[in-house]
């Protein structure tokens, strides 16, 4: 996730404490309580979604079959989080018929009472049909994600002149169960398959793999996304619109930039260090770049600055810059870098609650100065390392002003 103040491209490591839809819990004495986990009771295995879109409400239409296993005690009943939801039924999967299961909704929580008790490791199926309903979400952001409904529609009816038509999901922190049912904890990992219906004059972008286009007789298009290596739910991304795709490749695993038709010239212009930045990245880290593509898509409106869903980076619109713009540079280099770093620690390692996030956007960060040193020299990464620097220091806390005097003050006198 990058956050952009101002015209700076200067991500925070302060900005993460921020980046939660509530506030953190506080004991008694008011300290805010160090959260190191969520409690286990299932585990997500494997999420299948059917999914199509009602432009004229901004809402859609899910079928979801949601594989979970008790983690190690026996269970008879099932959390999920599903935030603003119209729930239509809930069932249990018994081979290809469904059972219907007893439930109950807050708005948040989707709690099931199972038709049996699951050992450990004990697969089972739900199956749940629903409306989600963005819009009608009453939620709110944070400094760093300036909004939490999940699912965004933009120009969703083509009344805005000059703004295209796009749908595009924000799941950090837990905002993916707005649109989709599921344990909307980073400690959760599961694979997924998405089966997205469109408008067929459109394009898609999820998660992992393109391994099926149908087109159908209403004038939309089914696409399958299948990810086959599992990642944490906040981490799903749908991405649909009017979009140019201009390909690149990394040992044989495609490398793709979805822009604005306008932009496609340029895309390279922008995006073009891509696959070098992932041979440079593999080589360092010393784990070759793990997933089975790497596409990035830009997002008109977008309530940040950039974020690493799996597979799938989605940047704010301010990455698009034309032949103009680029001749003074890419001003969005080093936020392309810090996305793509994620995919190694934020997608392949994550942090296993919101209190580590800061692990996160630090080897992010990291990343930005370590990508300037190889390819612009070491007075670029010094430059880089800067503005990181005051970045956090502009983060409102003297203690932290303080901090950094005495530390430049004791560096300064055990070199004399």
């Amino acid at each position: 996730m990058k956050k952009i103040l101002l015209a700076f491209l200067i991500l925070t490591s302060s900005h993460v404490l921020f980046a939660q839809e509530e506030e953190t819990p506080q004991e008694a004495t008011g300290k805010k309580v160090y959260r190191e986990t969520y409690t286990r009771i299932n585990d997500l295995v494997h999420t299948q979604l059917d999914i199509r879109f009602d432009y004229s409400k901004s809402q859609a239409q899910g079928k979801v079959w949601i594989t979970l296993k008790p983690h190690f005690y026996a269970t008879d009943s099932l959390n999920l989080d599903a935030k603003g939801m119209d729930i239509h039924s809930v069932a249990i999967m018994k081979g290809t018929k469904t059972q219907a299961l007893k439930y109950s909704y807050n708005g948040n929580n989707l709690f099931i009472t199972l038709d049996k008790t699951y050992k450990g490791e004990e697969q089972y199926t739900v199956y749940i049909e629903y409306t989600a309903k963005p819009n009608d979400y009453k939620t709110k952001g944070s400094m760093a994600i300036t909004d939490a409904k999940g699912l965004y529609f933009i120009n969703p009816l083509g009344t805005e002149k000059n703004k295209p038509t796009q749908i595009w999901t924000q799941g950090e922190t837990e905002a993916t169960s707005v649109w989709c049912p599921t344990i909307d904890k980073p400690n959760q990992k599961t694979t997924n398959e998405f089966r997205m219906t469109v408008p067929s004059k459109y394009v898609t972008l999820s998660n992992g793999r393109l391994v099926n286009q149908k087109t159908n007789p209403d004038g939309t298009r089914t696409d399958t996304w299948k990810m086959e290596l599992p990642h944490a739910p906040y981490l799903f991304f749908m991405g649909v619109g009017d979009f140019a795709i201009v390909k690149d490749s990394y040992k044989g695993k495609e490398v793709s930039y979805y822009v604005e038709k306008e932009y496609a010239p340029v895309a390279r212009g922008i995006f073009g260090y891509t696959p070098e930045m992932i041979a440079y990245f593999s080589r360092i880290t010393g784990v070759d770049y793990p997933w089975v593509k790497y596409a990035q898509i830009v997002g008109r409106d977008y309530v940040s600055g950039a974020m690493e869903n799996t597979t799938s980076t989605l940047h704010g619109e301010s990455a698009q810059q034309d032949a103009r713009e680029l001749l003074d540079g890419n001003g969005w280099e080093s936020t392309i870098a810090h996305e793509l770093f994620h995919q190694w620690f934020g997608d392949y390692v994550t942090s296993e609650s919101w209190s580590n996030l800061t692990l996160n956007e630090s080897f992010a960060n990291y990343s930005e100065v370590l990508w300037d040193e190889y390819k612009h020299g070491k007075d670029a990464a010094d430059a880089q390392n800067y503005n990181d620097m005051l970045g956090y220091l502009d983060g409102g806390s003297e203690k932290k002003i303080w901090f950094a005097l005495i530390m430049a003050t004791r560096k300064t006198c055990s070199t004399m």
